[in-house]
């Protein structure tokens, strides 16, 4: 019995060969397609070169050509072997009544009229005879083959020569999918590139492992995930860790967005689809990289929100159907990503099909700071530049950010002639990624100059006076982006909670500025803008969903867009609560609101003399740093260049830099 076995398993290895083999079917016949409508073509385009020699020619008899030529109404006549085509002269045309065509075209016998021409009655009658030589048989077969050699050329080359590649050849490649795919000699990136998304990396290094040996995971019977669905912010590196990932494994690389499934034919996408992952199992072990997957994973259903489009359906299915088709051996792993992970349907995110989210979160002030170093490898950084106080000054900056950040830094120090990237280049990509770049050109009158000043030394003073806020960075009344001016905080850590004192010191430090317009201007402006938006969102974000109301007490009222079991057709401005409580939450808005703006109001009425010296040296330096404001606090007087110091400095050095003529 054993060694039947044994024989038998050399025959079930070769019935699979055999069936892979017959698997392969032969390139189809058309008795009716692209071949039919090949031949109306070569039939309509040989009429029309047919129809193309007497265009333009009017055709006469015989006995009209001798009266026209006795009339003297031809100019010159060109004689072939059985016909003339001749032109008429300025009095041909206008016997004619100005409608006849320019030339004309006459068949003649040789034997009949040759002797009538050559009798020299054309010369006698002005006539110019150009007798054109006999062209060969085989010119004129030529003639009337090439056209149509031509045309089977071009339909070879635009239609049968796409057979090779599937039925229909490029009729049907509408159907084939339009991904892009990185081989093992192409996937370049690795782990050491993909920096600040540390958790992510450990989570997905299983899968890497199953790609490597599969045969590890197979022996204690367990399965590993057949998708992945990577979700985050954008900028944060989902593609990038799909990359590695792909990389890190050593084998191929399919990738594709999702827009690309989705044609004006209905009915693309999904076979699309199926294409995808049959070139995917034929290409295993690989990895199917899906990007921006909400363009085709929304969820199904009526509704506005939902997009009944067939279409799109219909390639969702086909995803769902092909990921449930998949075997434990396939070693074929689906990745996705998208920044909409609240509206996928549910059919996709089950387990069986994206069965792991891994969540790709904006980087902490330790990922930012090795983000920043990834990048300054490819540019010349100064020797004792710190990257961490960039990093500080970069909370809620994606990966993204921060390598523009670096680029842009480069970009300035390349255009100011330096040998090395400063940290005032930096700072200054920093400033022009997040709030654009510096109109030093734009002119401002005194006036205005003065209320930015007075406005931005508010936020200044209880920003560096508040325990609770954030430690000051810089402030600046350079116009940037929409702003007159910013002040620039420094945070010490990335906070991922929210407290109450902190919230109030946030509203304190916007209402700064308006407070010191009121106090110092006698007028108010509308600078204060920005400032009264974000106050109005922190107090409404600390009612409606952090319970920090005694009033409303610890019940969330801000809509839910994370959870599983969420209205999703919710529509945008709907309330869940009643009209009563609405006016509760605009009672206690208000009463927060205005509690930040007295105490806010208190502290700089206790150090107006403070805020006042802040605004003079704003005035005179436009930017200053925190160690100068806390100068300017303690009573010190600043001793640095002023702008009109350093923009004469410049200037001399450009002078010196001219060539003496």
């Amino acid at each position: 019995m054993k060694q039947d076995k044994k024989n038998k398993k050399p025959n079930r290895k070769g019935s699979n060969v055999q069936g892979k083999q017959a698997q392969k079917q032969p390139l189809p016949t058309y008795k009716k397609g692209p071949f039919t409508w090949l031949i109306v073509a070569i039939l309509i385009f040989t009429t029309m070169m047919m129809l193309r020699q007497v265009q333009g020619v009017e055709k006469i008899e015989w006995y009209e050509f001798v009266e026209l030529v006795g009339n003297k109404h031809v100019d010159s006549v060109t004689i072939k072997d059985t016909e003339i085509v001749g032109n008429f002269n300025e009095q041909g045309l206008a016997s004619r009544g100005g409608k006849g065509k320019g030339s004309f075209l006459v068949y003649y016998n040789p034997e009949i009229h040759g002797k009538w021409l050559g009798s020299g009655v054309l010369r006698e009658n002005g006539v110019k005879e150009e007798s054109a030589p006999p062209r060969a048989w085989v010119w004129n077969l030529i003639s009337m083959i090439l056209p149509i050699i031509v045309l089977i050329g071009i339909f070879y080359f635009l239609f049968a020569r796409n057979l090779r590649s599937g039925a229909g050849g490029m009729l049907m490649s509408f159907g084939r999918s339009r991904h892009r795919l990185h081989g093992k000699d192409r996937a370049k990136v690795t782990f050491e590139d993909v920096a600040g998304v540390e958790e992510a990396k450990e989570e997905v290094a299983e899968i890497i492992e199953f790609l490597k040996n599969p045969k590890k995971f197979q022996r204690l019977g367990g399965r590993i995930p057949r998708g992945v669905l990577l979700v985050g912010p954008p900028g944060c590196g989902k593609t990038l860790l799909a990359k590695a990932i792909a990389g890190q494994a050593d084998v191929p690389f399919f990738s594709i967005s999702g827009s690309d499934f989705v044609e004006m034919f209905v009915g693309v996408g999904a076979s699309r689809v199926r294409d995808l992952f049959k070139q995917a199992k034929d290409n295993s072990p690989c990895i199917i990289f899906l990007d921006e997957v909400d363009a085709i994973g929304r969820k199904r259903g009526a509704g506005f929100a939902g997009g009944g489009h067939d279409e799109r359906e219909q390639t969702l299915n086909a995803i769902l159907v092909e990921m449930d088709g998949f075997d434990t051996n396939d070693q074929v792993i689906v990745i996705a990503a998208t920044n909409r992970g609240d509206i996928l349907d549910h059919a996709l995110t089950r387990p069986g099909r994206f069965d792991r989210q891994i969540f790709v979160p904006f980087p902490d002030l330790k990922g930012r700071l090795e983000i920043l170093k990834v990048h300054a490898k490819k540019v010349k950084l100064a020797p004792k530049i710190k990257l961490e106080r960039i990093a500080r000054g970069t909370p809620m900056f994606s990966g993204a950010d921060l390598a523009a950040i670096i680029n842009e830094a480069a970009l300035a120090a390349t255009m100011a002639n330096k040998d090395y990237v400063e940290t005032a280049d930096l700072e200054e990509a920093r400033d022009k990624v997040r709030w654009g770049r510096a109109r030093k050109s734009r002119v401002m009158d005194q006036k205005e100059r003065e209320t930015t000043a007075y406005h931005e030394a508010g936020h200044t003073l209880v920003q560096s006076l508040l325990e609770d806020a954030d430690p000051l960075h810089k402030v600046s009344i350079i116009p940037r982006g929409p702003m007159g001016g910013a002040t620039f905080a420094l945070p010490e850590k990335d906070r991922t909670i929210f407290t109450k004192r902190y919230c109030m010191a946030l509203l304190q430090v916007c209402f700064g500025g308006r407070i010191a317009e009121e106090i110092f201007c006698d007028d108010i402006s509308s600078g204060a803008q920005s400032d009264i938006q974000q106050a109005t969102k922190i107090a409404r974000q600390m009612i409606l969903t952090w319970g920090m109301s005694e009033q409303l007490g610890l019940i969330s009222y801000g809509p839910d867009f994370g959870g599983k079991d969420q209205n999703y057709y919710l529509i945008p401005g709907e309330k869940e609560y009643s009209e009563k409580t609405a006016e509760t939450i605009d009672t206690e808005v208000k009463r927060i609101a205005e509690q930040a703006y007295k105490e806010a109001k208190e502290l700089i009425q206790s150090n107006k003399g403070k805020l006042e010296r802040i605004a003079k040296a704003l005035l005179k330096y436009e930017t200053l740093d925190a160690d100068d404001v806390e100068v300017i606090l303690e009573g010190g007087e600043l001793d640095k260049p002023t702008v009109s110091d350093l923009l004469a400095a410049e200037q001399a050095k450009t002078q010196q830099q001219k060539p003496d003529k």
